[in-house]
Order: C-alpha cells, then sequence, then structure tokens
C-alpha cells in the first residue's frame, strides 16, 4: 500500500511571499487507510504572531518563543518525512509554506501533494461546503482535536483521505488507490473523473 505523509501547517498569514512563517507543524503517516505515525512540533521563526491570528489558532507569541527553532524543527520533519508523497487540505497553502520553510533551513521539497480540497470537490460535488471541518461533519469523521491546531487537522485530513480512498475502492473499483492516480484526479474537472479511473484501470 502507498503511504502517504499528510501535513498541516499553523501560520502567521497567508503567505511566504509576504513575510508569513509557519509557527506550528503536524504530520501524520499512513499506509492506505491507516494512521502508521505521526509527528508535531511548534516552531519559532522569530515573526511575531498577529493577535486575530492567536485568536483563532491559540497559539501565542510566548508559545513559538519557547518553541525550537523553524529550520531545526523543519529539518526533523524532513527526516520524519523523507521521500514519502505528501497530501494536504488545500494543499496549495501548505505546500507554500512546506517549500518555503525547507528552502530557509536549506533543504530542498521535492514531493507531490495530493489536495484532499480539489479530490473532494470532484467526489463530493453535493457537500454543501468542501471546508475540512465542513467535510469532516458531512462524512461523520472522528473528532481528532480543536481546529487550527497543526496536528489535528493534519488528522482530520488524514482521516478524509482515507475516506476518499475507500470510496474509490467501493465505489469505483479501484483496487490501488495510489498517489498517482489522486494527482491525476485532482488536476481534471470533475465530468471526467469517470474516464480518467477507467484509463487507470485499463
Amino acid at each position: 500500500m502507498t503511504r502517504v505523509a499528510v501535513i498541516d501547517f499553523e501560520t502567521t498569514g497567508m503567505s511566504p511571499l509576504q513575510g508569513d512563517r509557519a509557527t506550528e507543524i503536524g504530520v501524520v503517516l499512513m499506509e492506505g487507510e491507516q494512521v502508521v505515525d505521526r509527528w508535531h512540533s511548534l516552531m519559532n521563526a522569530g515573526v511575531r504572531i498577529p493577535y486575530f491570528i492567536e485568536s483563532l489558532t491559540g497559539i501565542s507569541n510566548a508559545m513559538v518563543q519557547a518553541a525550537p527553532p523553524a529550520a531545526q524543527v523543519m529539518a526533523e520533519a524532513a527526516r520524519f518525512v523523507g521521500d514519502t508523497p505528501m497530501a494536504a487540505h488545500n494543499a496549495a497553502f501548505d505546500r507554500r509554506f512546506w517549500q518555503a520553510e525547507l528552502a530557509l533551513a536549506g533543504q530542498a521539497a521535492p514531493q507531490p501533494f495530493a489536495c484532499t480540497l480539489l479530490l473532494s470537490r470532484r467526489l463530493y460535488p453535493q457537500a454543501a461546503s468542501h471546508r475540512l471541518g465542513a467535510l469532516a461533519q458531512w462524512h461523520a469523521l472522528p473528532a481528532s482535536g480543536p481546529a487550527h491546531r497543526a496536528l489535528a487537522d493534519a488528522e482530520t485530513a488524514a482521516a478524509l483521505l482515507a475516506r476518499i480512498r475507500h470510496d474509490l475502492r467501493r465505489q469505483h473499483g479501484v483496487a490501488d488507490v495510489h498517489h498517482g492516480l489522486l494527482l491525476q484526479l485532482q488536476t481534471h474537472p470533475r465530468h471526467r473523473l469517470q474516464s480518467v479511473i477507467e484509463r487507470h484501470l485499463a
């Protein structure tokens, strides 16, 4: 079964291109639909957390000041993930911070990211919202902790990925839901979902 590292960041803002930095990282390792390991850390990037972000996440400036340096945390995260393919909910956001923080730590970030947001839009168009919390409620996924904390959100995204893999197997007949197929599905419009799956099965 394909191993995937599901990741989530909490940050000081929306984009590293605007000087925003990560404050917390959570990673959940999966084999197929099962969680096999977890890793988490706050990190100190030397950037002040705006009040509204602190109110949203509960991560204070005092907490990150006591945390390990960002470069150290990212080096540990990179060792934990290794060359494992990655996934995240709204992966464009987490991929930017993964790449930016690793670049600041002098490391490459070559892994492709599967996106549970894009996949959910294609598989579950009937869902009222494709936000992570809304999808967790819609699928009745197990609660993993407070929203807007990195490990809890990574756990929820991992549970959503497991549900996506389950539905691809049960509803679409895909026995081997490997990472490459997820990457293909998320890049095609919803109306081509079945044709992509049929080509894969052929």
